[in-house]
């Protein structure tokens, strides 16, 4: 009895079918950068001192720089503190010029930044400074939760109602959840939807052999490198963060418009569910687009794949070496942010902006991808690994990831 493997070998294991849905699914690969990095502009920090407006009424003509020395202490170095003012007095000008302010408080006005025209950010929109300065990676670290649990309940959900339900979720979701984002009241329903977002996604591709897998995981990483470039320029053109967020998932739209009418579903998962009928129907559209055929007798002979055995995301921790690789991943993961981090730090020393730098991440990553895929089919994944760990990089392991998820517990990557 022949399996999904053989009815696909007879299909085209890669023909054209499987590259235009590779590209196609490559596309929505740019969405989750701009949502994984489009903080990094949205929270821009700008140089800030207390609002001490209060001192033109005494003296409406006074610079700004004369009215910050009479308003604002400086620090040891000589620098305007950012976080404390003179409390104000009701004397008029001269008595303060020639006695000046001795007692300091918080800043009870608000604050002034140094921002250009027409541009804002988080930080200046909802005062994420001083006090509430740590909100910001407090929102970044929560998204990041979103994702964890979004990785925990694709799988089971794709399972359940299939792959095309859950991509088109997946894109309706962070389309929703994105542009809601722009609208945020404050900073607080701005890291619910932030979450919201990073849970809102998930997809996999089952239309091609095992061979394949590691090429189009490395295809997809790869557009979600070039979505970390096009970051960087609209960002620079684009200096309010809520018109940033609109126009960064608007297209979305259009996508999943396309995808709605054009996505087909996973022959795979249609026999596992013993729709054989729809699978054939699938499945002949793909070798007509391959110009294949697909002999009857193999369909009528196939093995569903169906188990009484189901599995689930628990498995990766019941599982002896299913728990050791998802470490050995956690590990790679783990090393990758230090990486990440100090690569952000050197590039900073040299004086490059911020957009540059995200250019620069985008950029360098899509040759490493690639020279990950080489490697892996060369050598193989083991030695790969322990070669990139060994000079200081980041292995990554499509095969592995796929070896995993299509055995037992489905997971999937969306970056």
């Amino acid at each position: 009895m022949s399996g999904f493997r053989d009815v696909l070998k007879e299909v085209g294991e890669f023909g054209l079918f499987q590259k235009t849905l590779l590209v196609a699914l490559c596309i929505p690969s740019i969405f989750p950068a701009f949502d994984v990095s489009s903080q990094v502009f949205a929270g821009l920090r700008f140089s800030h001192y207390c609002n001490t407006d209060w001192i033109l009424e005494r003296g409406p003509n006074l610079t700004k720089e004369r009215q910050r020395n009479l308003t604002i202490p400086v620090d040891k170095d000589g620098r305007f503190e950012k976080c404390s003012m003179f409390t104000p007095v009701d004397l008029d000008l001269e008595a303060i010029e020639a006695y000046g302010l001795n007692r300091t408080t918080e800043c009870i006005n608000g604050w002034d930044y140094e921002v250009q025209q027409g541009a804002s950010s988080l930080v200046t929109e909802f005062d994420l400074v001083c006090g509430k300065s740590g909100l910001i990676e407090a929102s970044q670290s929560i998204y990041m939760a979103g994702i964890l649990i979004g990785c925990l309940l694709v799988g089971a959900i794709s399972d359940r109602f299939g792959r095309r339900f859950v991509i088109l979720l997946s894109l309706l979701l962070l389309l929703l959840f994105a542009v809601i984002t722009a609208f945020s009241p404050n900073i607080y329903v701005y890291i619910i939807f932030k979450f919201l977002c990073g849970s809102s996604g998930g997809y996999s591709i089952n239309w091609t052999d095992v061979s394949k897998s590691a090429l189009c995981t490395t295809s997809i990483i790869s557009f979600f490198s070039i979505g970390q470039m096009l970051l960087s320029g609209i960002a620079y053109l684009t200096r309010n963060w809520r018109i940033l967020q609109l126009v960064l998932f608007s297209p979305l739209v259009i996508i999943l418009l396309i995808f709605y009418w054009l996505l087909p579903e996973s022959s795979r998962w249609l026999m596992t569910q013993n729709r054989k009928e729809e699978a054939e129907k699938a499945l002949h559209r793909a070798a007509k687009v391959n110009k294949r055929r697909v002999p009857a007798h193999l369909l009528e002979k196939v093995n569903l794949e169906t188990t009484p055995d189901r599995k689930n995301m628990m498995d990766i921790f019941r599982i002896s070496y299913l728990r050791k690789r998802t470490l050995i991943m956690s590990f790679n993961w783990f090393a990758a942010s230090f990486l990440f981090y100090g690569l952000s730090l050197n590039i900073g020393s040299f004086g490059l902006n911020i957009y540059l730098t995200q250019l620069i991440f985008g950029t360098v990553e899509i040759p490493a991808n690639v020279a990950c895929l080489t490697m892996i089919q060369r050598f193989g994944r083991r030695i790969c690994q322990a070669g990139f760990l060994f000079l200081g990089g980041v292995s990554f392991t499509p095969n592995s990831i796929n070896k995993l998820s299509n055995r037992h517990c489905k997971l999937s990557l969306y970056m």
